[in-house]
């Protein structure tokens, strides 16, 4: 790329889904790096994308590269560029750089510089200010993004209630499409907490856009508040009943769940119920997808003890599930191979300063 264009930041270990998604929306110019895609696009391209995609973490309009070499050429050359096409005069911006190997080393002496020429454009920059402007130096090559989403994106927006050590949207997202999920299929997990797996796959199975309930940073740039889609209006299933369930041992998970779910609007596709693990059965219908978010034991559970819990699982989605996909996210190979069923791993994903690995079969 000609270093201006999109870049969709991914969770590391899950750029092929971010890719796949962003290619199945109509984004253009895709090329997959380590940490996520490139894309070209400008701010149109940037506020659709922070609407639209569930797999991304945050979406980083580029806007402008040049080598730099000193401080002085990095300050001479943020100066040329015209900010003001960029930024708004009555939005503060905060500069942040990191440096890679370059002569350039100093983030915060780089971070001055170009904070100094967005300042001389009549943009006011701040250390609070919610709206960043990013700067990566990286083998003498300075390239100047504007970050479009804000608060990151696995915050849709609809989730208030949070249980224990939560798997966030979009790895949701990432395994359900890894799994194979399209929307058609009945989605179950034995061990929902705030219900985060069937509420992302009713949401998809739905059409509804992830960005649809909350703001974003794209809309205070300039032009940004005309730059915001309007979502269409959601595709749901024909009636009938339920087809993504979650359950729990935990009452108030199960509350917390059906809330979260209500206020994302899709909480007739859902049923959330409190069930003990060994009590799952299997729902009516052909054979879906089973994907669950145990206990690790590296910070919720003692992991002696959850060798049974995970026996308790296998054994009993391979009495009552034959058929069905099953996904088990965990940090502990030992642990998914407790479930006694044919697991294979993927490719490991940092989560909460962990690495978990989506183990998948059919059972």
């Amino acid at each position: 790329m000609d270093g201006t264009g999109l870049f969709l930041v991914g969770l590391p270990g899950l750029e092929e889904p971010l890719e796949a998604e962003a290619r199945a929306a109509g984004f253009t110019g895709l090329r997959r790096v380590p940490g996520g895609v490139e894309a070209a696009g400008g701010l149109a391209e940037a506020a659709r994308a922070n609407m639209t995609l569930r797999t991304a973490v945050r979406m980083l309009w580029r806007v402008a590269a040049f080598r730099a070499m000193h401080l002085a050429q990095l300050d001479k050359r943020a100066r040329k560029l015209p900010w003001g096409d960029w930024l708004r005069a009555d939005v503060p911006v905060k500069v942040e750089a990191v440096c890679r190997a370059s002569r350039i080393y100093h983030h915060k002496a780089a971070a001055q510089r170009v904070a100094g020429a967005i300042a001389a454009a009549g943009i006011p920059v701040t250390d609070d200010a919610t709206l960043v402007v990013k700067a990566r130096i990286e083998d003498d090559l300075c390239t100047l993004s504007l970050d479009t989403t804000g608060e990151a994106l696995h915050r849709r927006g609809h989730k208030t209630f949070v249980g224990k050590a939560p798997l966030r949207e979009t790895m949701a997202a990432a395994f359900l499409w890894q799994m194979g999920f399209d929307g058609s299929q009945t989605v179950v997990d034995p061990m929902c907490g705030s219900g985060t797996i069937p509420i992302e796959a009713a949401e998809i199975a739905a059409g509804l856009w992830p960005g649809r309930s909350r703001a974003f940073a794209f809309e205070t740039l300039k032009g940004g508040d005309a730059a915001r889609p309007v979502p269409p209006a959601p595709v749901l299933p024909a009636e009938g009943p339920p087809r993504f369930f979650g359950f729990d041992r935990d009452q108030g998970a199960i509350q917390g769940a059906r809330g979260n779910a209500e206020r994302a609007g899709i909480g007739a596709l859902c049923r959330f119920d409190r069930q003990a693990v060994s009590d799952l059965a299997r729902p009516d219908g052909p054979p879906g997808i089973v994907l669950v978010n145990p206990p690790y034991g590296a910070r919720i559970g003692d992991r002696k003890l959850l060798f049974g819990l995970y026996g308790a699982l296998g054994a009993t989605l391979k009495e009552g599930f034959a058929g069905w996909r099953l996904g088990v996210v965990t940090s502990d190979g030992g642990l998914a191979k407790a479930t006694g069923l044919p697991l294979t791993p993927g490719a490991p994903v940092a989560h909460g300063g962990l690495k978990v690995t989506l183990w998948q079969g059919t059972l």
